[in-house]
C-alpha cells in the first residue's frame, strides 16, 4: 500500500497547524461561524444534530492495521466508543468535540492520514474496488491510478470550489463492486482490441433528488493521459457548472442539459488544449507509486482444501468470502451488519481486533468497502478456520455478504441535520425480522439500501429494494422502491405507490420477498425476477 513521502507528511502537518490556529480562534471568538464553516468542512468536520461529526479519508478504502488502530484508539479517546464506516469507504466519527479536532488530526498524521476534503465543493476522497489487488477477474490493480489521481486532485488549485462536491471512482473489473457508474466521474480500465490498457470514462453519474446514470464518455483514453483527460472533464463542469442553485449544481445536471454530444465536444477542446501543455504527471512518478502495491509475499504452493465440518464455519466461507488471485488464499469480509445492529458501526475493541486480524491473517492490510463493511484482502485459506473463530468471539462473525441483512443505511434523524427520517432503527427491524423468519439465506443475493433524506446518503436508488424516508406533515413516513442496482447492470428503482410506516414498510418487504420466493425460477435473483415480472405484480401483493 502507498506509503507517505516527505510531501505528503509536510502537507499534511502543515494543515494540522492551520486547523490548530483556526479552531482557537473560532473558540476565542475572533473568528465567527459564518467564516469558520467552509474552513471547517475542509478538514471534514460537520456541525449535525447533537455534535461535530468528523469525516477521516481511506483513500481507496485502503488501510495498513496500523492505521486501523488508531481510528479505534480515536473512538475510545475522543468519541463515544465507536466509529462509522461509511460508503464512500471513509469512517465517521458522530460525537467530536470542537477543542480536541486538532488532536485528532494531528494523531491521524502520524499514521499517515487525514480528514481534508472529505467535505466541501471540492474533489472528494478517490474510491476504489475493495478486491484490488486481489481478485483474479481485475485485469490490473486500479489503487496506483487511484493514487495518482488523489495526488492530482489534492489542493488542486482549479478545484478546491467547485460549483458542487465531485466524487471519482476508479476500478480495473467488469464485475463492480463500488457503484462507479453513480459517480460524477466513473473509470474502468479496460483493454482495447489492440491489446492496449486504458480507460473508459463514464460521466454524470450520482443520485440525490434527481438521479442519473452515467453515460459513457470515452471508450479509451491511454493510461498515460488518464490525468489530462480528468482535467479537461473537470474545467467544462468547472466553466459552465450551475452555482446559483445548489440542487442543479451537480455534473450529472450538466450533461444532461447540455447534452452528452456537446459536453463530450468541450471535453476533447479542452482535452486537446491541455495536451499541448503537458500537464500529465512523469512517468516516473507513476512508477514510483505503483512500486508502493506490488503484490505482498504470497506464499507459493498452498493447498486450496478447506475443512467445511463446522455448519457455522461453511456457511461464513460460502457466504463472506470471495476466490484469490493467488492459490490458497483467500479474500474475506468482515460483515459491520450483526442481527438488529447499527449497519457500519464498529466499537473501539471490534475495530482494533480486525487491525490485530489483519496483521495476523492478511498481510497487514484491510479495506472498507462501499457496502460498509471492512475487507481481508489476503487470507491464506488455512487460516480462515482461526480467523472465523476470533471473528466470532468479537461479534464479527455475521454470514450476510450480499443479504437483505446486509443493508446500507445512511444515519438518518438520529444524527443528520438534513434528515427527514430515521434510517438506523427500521434498518435494525428489518434485519432481525430476516434474521428471525429464516427467509435471510433463502433470499440469496438481495441489496437493500435505506437513505433518510432525497439526498440519498443511504443509495436507496440502487437497492434491488430501496427505502426513502420523507416528511408527511410532521409524520415519518417511507417510500418503497424496487429494480435498482449498483452494479454492472446498473438501474435506478421505481417507487411502488404510496409511502408506508416504519412498521408497514418492513411488512411491505415480507409481502414483496414472499412473492419473489414463489414465482423466482432456476437461478434467478430477486433483480432478475423483478425485471422479468415487472412491478404490476409487485404492486398487487404491496397494495391488494
Amino acid at each position: 500500500m502507498y506509503a507517505y513521502d516527505k510531501y505528503d507528511q509536510a502537507m499534511v502537518d502543515a494543515r494540522v497547524a492551520e486547523f490548530r490556529d483556526q479552531t482557537r480562534r473560532r473558540i476565542e471568538g475572533s473568528l465567527s461561524e459564518e467564516k469558520f464553516r467552509p474552513l471547517r468542512l475542509q478538514n471534514g468536520l460537520y456541525l449535525q444534530l447533537h455534535a461535530y461529526m468528523l469525516r477521516v479519508a481511506v483513500p481507496y478504502g485502503t488501510l495498513s492495521s496500523a492505521q486501523m488502530h488508531v481510528l479505534g484508539d480515536i473512538a475510545d479517546k475522543y468519541d463515544r466508543g465507536y466509529g462509522h464506516f461509511t460508503t464512500r469507504q471513509n469512517i465517521q466519527y458522530n460525537w467530536i468535540k470542537l477543542d480536541e479536532t486538532p488532536d485528532i488530526l494531528a494523531e491521524l498524521a502520524k499514521v499517515e492520514m487525514h480528514a481534508i476534503q472529505t467535505s466541501g465543493n471540492c474533489i472528494r476522497n478517490i474510491s476504489s474496488d475493495q478486491y484490488a489487488g486481489a481478485s483474479p477477474e481485475e485485469l490490473i490493480d486500479p489503487r496506483p491510478y487511484a493514487e495518482l489521481m488523489r495526488q492530482w486532485s489534492s489542493f488542486h488549485p482549479e478545484f478546491l470550489a467547485l460549483p458542487r462536491k465531485f466524487k471519482i471512482c476508479v476500478i480495473a473489473s467488469e464485475t463492480d463492486r463500488a457503484a462507479m457508474r453513480l459517480h460524477d466521474i466513473g473509470i474502468r480500465i479496460v483493454k482495447n482490441d489492440a491489446g492496449e490498457i486504458g480507460a473508459s470514462f463514464y460521466v454524470g453519474g450520482g443520485m440525490g433528488r434527481t438521479p442519473f446514470i452515467a453515460p459513457l464518455l470515452n471508450a479509451f483514453v491511454p493510461l498515460d493521459q488518464l490525468i489530462t483527460y480528468a482535467e479537461a472533464a473537470l474545467r467544462v463542469y468547472n466553466r459552465y457548472g450551475r452555482r446559483d442553485n445548489k440542487y442543479k449544481a451537480r455534473i450529472k445536471i450538466l450533461v444532461h442539459e447540455l447534452g452528452l454530444e456537446e459536453y463530450k465536444r468541450q471535453v476533447e477542446e479542452e482535452f486537446a488544449h491541455l495536451q499541448s501543455q503537458d500537464i500529465e504527471p512523469p512517468l516516473a512518478e507513476l512508477e514510483r507509486i505503483k512500486a508502493h502495491f506490488a503484490d505482498p509475499a504470497f506464499e507459493a504452493g498452498l493447498s486450496d482444501d478447506l475443512d467445511l465440518s463446522n455448519p457455522g464455519f461453511a456457511r461464513w466461507v460460502r457466504a463472506n468470502t470471495a476466490p484469490h488471485k493467488v492459490p490458497g488464499y483467500a479474500i474475506a469480509t468482515i460483515s459491520l451488519k450483526p442481527a438488529g445492529g447499527i449497519p457500519g458501526d464498529a466499537s473501539a475493541d471490534q475495530i482494533r481486533e480486525m487491525a490485530a486480524l489483519a496483521k495476523a491473517y492478511s498481510l497487514d492490510e484491510l479495506r472498507v468497502t462501499h457496502a460498509q463493511n471492512i475487507v481481508l484482502p489476503h487470507v491464506k485459506k488455512a487460516d480462515l478456520f482461526a480467523l472465523w473463530q476470533r471473528l466470532d468471539a468479537a461479534g464479527l462473525a455475521t454470514a450476510n455478504l450480499d443479504a437483505i441483512t446486509d443493508i446500507i443505511a445512511c444515519p438518518g434523524l438520529d444524527y443528520c441535520s438534513l434528515a427527514n427520517a430515521r434510517s438506523i432503527p427500521l434498518a435494525q427491524k428489518i434485519s432481525s425480522r430476516f434474521t428471525d423468519n429464516g427467509k435471510e439465506e433463502a433470499l440469496g443475493e438481495l441489496k437493500l439500501k435505506i437513505s433518510g433524506c432525497i439526498n440519498a446518503c443511504g443509495h436507496h436508488h440502487a437497492g434491488h429494494i430501496g427505502i426513502l424516508g420523507v416528511d408527511r406533515k410532521g409524520v415519518e413516513n417511507y417510500q418503497l422502491l424496487l429494480g435498482g442496482s449498483e452494479g454492472a447492470d446498473t438501474s435506478l428503482g421505481q417507487i411502488t405507490g404510496p409511502g408506508f410506516s416504519e412498521d408497514g414498510v418492513v411488512d411491505a418487504i415480507d409481502r414483496v420477498t414472499d412473492l419473489y420466493l414463489n414465482q423466482r425460477e432456476e437461478g434467478e435473483r430477486f433483480l432478475d425476477t423483478y425485471r422479468r415480472l415487472g412491478m404490476a405484480p409487485f404492486k398487487e401483493v404491496i397494495y391488494g
